[in-house]
């Protein structure tokens, strides 16, 4: 008996000798025989359909690329969205390329709290790296296709970036937590060990839950249709299209977020009731000040993150729009944003900005 997170009545049954690392490693194969289960149970108050009842119907072609439906089929729309997005692919790497270069550069910026930025500014350019190149690319061509292959490590790079990102800013809560609430202590808690194992186990993190999932997907069978409603192969999404039992994948993505998101999200709190509650406690107004403009950037950071992310992979696929907004928030505008964020209220970033502006050498 099997089930199906799906929109689609007929849900094809699963084939022991025909599954996503098969066709990976035999791009030759593009047909197996396979049982169709066609009668269909009541709805069970969720958005998966129970079905049974297999009958034999031959031949049908196997999935060996999917199809990036995108954001739109106008042509005109089209060259204007690769314009917009070429512009803010271009912007982005420069801020955050920018924005490490200037903190390796300037000694006065080697603290722990520029080290995990410098960290976040890297993840950001290179998770923009994964998704615009090929969405430019699908906004000119005419065959808006993607290999099996290539979609798997879409999704593995989006998973892993993610995942990395939400340690990588609890992370960061807990060394302003450790700035505000313990600051005698502070370069002890925080020292070059500490800060160098809180950032390997973010991207330690980030790597095993990429794997997680994208292997489990890799086992499910795709026997079509390969029509994705989205402008980026996303688990949620490739899910739909399983022919086979899909629940363990489901399962496991839901696991990942629950416990990396909210769990994340746990640690973020803890960390920032702590820091109103000293900064509450100080006398001085200006001392206040300057906690809360200093945390500011961070949580505003973190609501762009989650407010996106992590609702965009607890809720099921279905292709509407609020999906494309969501994907386009967390994968193309927050990367964007983020370096914004971090140096328009930062005194420090400006000045160390200036004095590497400064050090440049001018022609005469």
């Amino acid at each position: 008996m099997w089930r199906k997170w799906s929109k689609f009545d007929v849900v094809l049954s699963k084939s022991p000798d025909t599954n996503a690392w098969t066709l990976m490693l035999n791009p030759e194969i593009t047909v197996q025989t396979v049982d169709v289960i066609i009668s269909q149970k009541p709805w069970m108050g969720s958005p998966w359909r129970e079905l049974d009842c297999s009958m034999e119907i031959g031949n049908i072609t196997t999935v060996t690329e999917f199809v990036l439906l995108g954001l739109s089929n106008n042509p005109q729309i089209q060259v204007v969205l690769f314009v917009l997005f070429l512009v803010i692919y271009l912007l982005t790497l420069t801020e955050n390329l920018l924005m490490l270069l200037v903190i390796r550069a300037d000694s006065h910026l080697h603290t722990p709290m520029y080290f995990f930025l410098s960290h976040l500014s890297f993840l950001d350019a290179f998770y923009s790296s994964i998704i615009v190149p090929k969405l430019l690319e699908n906004l000119l061509s005419k065959w808006k296709t993607i290999s099996l292959l290539g979609c798997f490590t879409q999704i593995f790079l989006v998973i892993f970036s993610g995942a990395t990102e939400a340690c990588l800013l609890s992370v960061m809560a807990y060394d302003r937590f450790q700035a505000v609430c313990h600051p005698l202590l502070y370069m002890v808690a925080m020292d070059r060990k500490v800060c160098t194992g809180l950032v390997a186990a973010s991207w330690a993190v980030g790597m095993g839950s990429g794997l997680v999932n994208t292997l489990l997907l890799a086992h499910q069978n795709f026997c079509g249709p390969n029509f994705i409603h989205s402008f980026v192969c996303e688990l949620p999404s490739v899910l739909l299209l399983a022919c086979s039992d899909s629940y363990i994948s489901i399962a496991s993505i839901l696991t990942t977020v629950g416990v990396l998101g909210f769990g994340t999200l746990v640690l973020l709190l803890g960390s920032y009731t702590h820091i109103i509650m000293t900064a509450l406690r100080i006398n001085s107004a200006l001392g206040r000040s300057k906690i809360f403009s200093t945390c500011s950037s961070h949580v505003l950071v973190v609501t762009i993150f989650y407010g996106s992310g992590v609702f965009r992979y607890m809720t099921p696929a279905s292709g509407s729009v609020l999906e494309q907004v969501l994907s386009l928030q967390y994968s193309v505008v927050t990367p964007l944003l983020n370096p914004l964020i971090y140096s328009l209220k930062n005194q420090e970033v400006k000045a160390a900005l200036r004095r590497m502006l400064a050090r440049q050498p001018r022609l005469t």
